[in-house]
């Protein structure tokens, strides 16, 4: 998307116990600070918002809320499969900036050591 504003996006964040959460809002960056300052959804503030880990931007609300469905249906593979597709495309995905803005840069992955 370009610079217009998307009027509707759907997120996954990072928590700090590694899992996903998934949400749908209409202005991403109030959202995100919302998370980020302990006040968005219960889930989070339980389990501490880390990072924005994936953001696709949607024409509305309708759309919106049906993408979020799809994406509390997938597995948690798939989730982490799209994390990862949209963190490579980097600051070309849309919702990057907003992230780095709300979060700092995201927590690189712990790689475990085999052995």
């Amino acid at each position: 998307m370009t610079n217009e504003k998307a009027a509707s996006w759907v997120y996954m964040l990072r928590c700090k116990n590694g899992s996903l959460y998934t949400g749908w809002t209409n202005d991403l960056v109030a959202r995100l600070r919302a998370h980020r300052q302990g006040k968005g959804a219960k889930y989070t503030r339980a389990f501490g918002a880390q990072a924005l880990a994936y953001a696709q931007s949607l024409p509305d609300k309708s759309q919106g809320l049906r993408r979020e469905a799809e994406l509390k249906k997938l597995t948690r593979a798939r989730k982490e499969e799209l994390c990862r597709a949209w963190q490579a495309r980097g600051e070309n995905a849309p919702g990057f900036a907003e992230g780095q803005a709300a979060f700092g840069p995201a927590p690189q992955e712990e790689k475990k050591e085999k052995g």
